[in-house]
């Protein structure tokens, strides 16, 4: 197994990746949700948090109708490399939140990939991230103090228009084939998905719990993936020591899990903190970086 991490951007990186080189891509791309600033540039993860209630909020509470486009218009970029570096057939899965996932679906489509299914990935734990307008009412300078009471009062059971998730939604996308799909895997050994013949038929609802506290310490990523759902995916959608590409390796649940089954692992990933957080997760399971990383 051979693993290739990148410090820095993922797109410089992948443009010096070889045309029809990665038989799977597999990631969570950035949404603006947190540590990121509108740029898509990461903020120091020990950098103090403003006093703003807006800073505060939970991950994903915070609404921009910009933000839509601007991630549609980043995955279109985005998708047009990764798509060079596929092969014919291969797979690319990427996760999304589930109000941005058409967005993200569309720029992966529009770059010429073909949209073969979706999976909603879901669990039992999540945060409520809708809220009252008590904070708002409050700060009113037009309403009397009375006026605010009443209003609170009166809206005390309603909160901003988001419901409380238990799932996450990812696209599963493909390069078109060359061929018949029989003609494309004996050429390119992609296009088909594997089916364990001592398990049930895979299903596009994948239910695994997120990470618990033991299983996040010392790691702050906000949007950890487990590390089984993202072993089940490689299962189905890589072929047997086959490369993985995660753009966005984060805290690297991917990279483990491309290292528990065998497969090589190319990354990048752009905030140095994760890096060693990396590092870390690897040699738990006694894989060594090479020095430089």
């Amino acid at each position: 197994m051979t693993v290739n991490v990148h410090f820095g951007d993922c797109l410089p990186f992948i443009k010096t990746l070889k045309d029809n080189s990665i038989d799977m891509i597999l990631t969570d791309p950035p949404y603006f949700l947190k540590n990121l600033d509108n740029n898509w540039s990461p903020i120091n993860l020990q950098k103090k948090k403003s006093n703003s209630h807006i800073a505060k909020l939970p991950i994903g509470m915070k609404f921009d109708p910009k933000q839509g486009k601007k991630f549609r218009d980043f995955m279109y970029k985005l998708s047009q490399e990764l798509y060079r570096v596929l092969k014919p057939g291969g797979f690319f899965i990427s996760f999304s939140s589930v109000r941005l996932y058409h967005n993200m679906t569309s720029g992966i489509e529009d770059a010429g990939f073909h949209i073969r299914d979706s999976i909603a990935w879901t669990f039992s734990v999540s945060q409520v991230k809708a809220f009252r307008q008590n904070h708002i009412i409050d700060k009113d300078k037009k309403l009397t103090d009375q006026e605010k009471e009443n209003l609170k009062e009166k809206l005390k059971n309603h909160r901003t228009p988001q419901l409380k998730s238990n799932f996450e939604m990812a696209c599963v996308a493909m390069k078109p084939i060359e061929g018949r799909f029989i003609d494309n895997i004996q050429k390119w050994g992609t296009g088909l998905i594997y089916i364990d013949p001592n398990s049930k038929f895979p299903l596009n609802v994948m239910r695994f719990e997120k990470p618990n506290a033991v299983e996040r310490k010392d790691n702050p990523h906000p949007t950890v993936k487990p590390v089984a759902l993202m072993e089940n995916l490689i299962d189905i959608f890589c072929p047997e020591n086959g490369t993985v590409l995660d753009p966005f390796l984060g805290s690297g649940t991917c990279l483990i899990a491309a290292l528990n089954k065998k497969r090589n692992c190319i990354g990048a990933e752009i905030n140095k903190e994760y890096i060693d957080i990396i590092k870390k997760r690897a040699n738990s399971i006694g894989y060594n970086f090479p020095q430089g990383i």
